[in-house]
């Protein structure tokens, strides 16, 4: 099911957005604490090049810095502490120097798997405190959700949102 396009502007939602406000915060701080508890020494948007490499595979620097958003510089300079702590294996192309992929370590996919499963119990228990058919109506609300984001990577979202929201998600 490809979900519809909304032709309106972000301002124009007809609905109260401060439950969804409330709800990101509070899955915010479900990665964070989810981190905290696994590992101190991660930043979060190290966790996001961990995640990413988990979800994608072996990746080119630039890639990776494509992912977060950043130069090319700043990519490295996460990376190599990611490296220098075990997480992370770079490998650089004998043919151009220049070129580095990068993959996770075993440490590395111990370290992603033990987050995503900390945050899982966090938000499972949470659910679990909902009636089941309030259970029913958020994972069919989120799977809208989800879809509606991943649309936005279109090239008629709306002005200042072009961007990809579901590219965060891996």
């Amino acid at each position: 099911m490809t979900p519809r396009r909304n032709t309106r502007t972000p301002s124009a939602v007809e609905v109260d957005l401060a439950p969804v406000m409330a709800a990101s915060r509070l899955i915010t701080a479900a990665v964070v604490q989810s981190l905290s508890a696994v590992n101190r020494s991660v930043t979060v948007p190290q966790l996001r090049v961990l995640v990413m490499l988990a979800t994608h595979g072996r990746l080119h620097l630039t890639a990776v810095a494509t992912g977060l958003g950043v130069n090319a510089s700043n990519a490295s300079r996460t990376c190599d502490q990611l490296v220098a702590a075990g997480l992370v294996d770079k490998q650089v192309d004998p043919h151009d120097r220049r070129r580095a992929s990068l993959a996770l370590t075993q440490r590395g996919r111990s370290l992603v798997a033990d987050v995503m499963a900390h945050r899982e119990r966090l938000l499972a228990a949470v659910v679990a405190e909902m009636p089941p058919a309030g259970q029913r109506r958020l994972v069919a609300a989120l799977q809208e959700f989800t879809l509606a984001a991943t649309a936005m990577a279109a090239e008629d979202a709306p002005a200042g949102l072009e961007g990809d929201l579901a590219i965060w998600a891996t």
